[in-house]
């Protein structure tokens, strides 16, 4: 299972350095995990950088995988995970809902880096200068 975070899906829609990075679990959507949380953080920025049909496009695109909610347990799984890594809530939320799938975060986001199951591509990067 797979989950990828918001500046993975942003990523992939500007087709940026590490867009096909991204295609190899946005491409495996059977085993693909969406949070609530990257649906309101990617609708929010593709808003208000190219407005609403292409926020709507980016939405669409993001409802082919399984969205989960924010339930009770992921909730306070979440707020455990933000006081033990010192996570702000977005992230804390991603890694609960990717915990209890047993899922690997695909991201950028430099929080990740160090926490286990995590694939992390630092921005503006391109793979092959890694």
């Amino acid at each position: 299972m797979n989950v990828v975070d918001s500046s993975g899906w942003l990523e992939y829609l500007v087709d940026g350095p590490h867009a096909e990075e991204f295609l190899v679990p946005l491409s495996d959507i059977e085993n693909l995990i969406v949070p609530t949380i990257c649906l309101y953080e990617v609708f929010k920025v593709v808003l208000r950088e190219r407005g609403e049909e292409k926020a709507v496009q980016a939405i669409a695109l993001m409802l082919q995988g399984t969205v989960v909610d924010l339930t009770d347990t992921i909730a306070i799984q979440a707020a455990k995970i933000s006081l033990e890594k010192k996570l702000p809530m977005a992230y804390s939320i991603v890694m609960a809902t990717a915990s209890a799938f047993d899922a690997v975060i695909w991201t950028q986001d430099q929080d990740f880096a160090e926490l286990p199951q995590t694939r992390y591509f630092p921005k503006g990067v391109a793979s092959e200068q890694r």
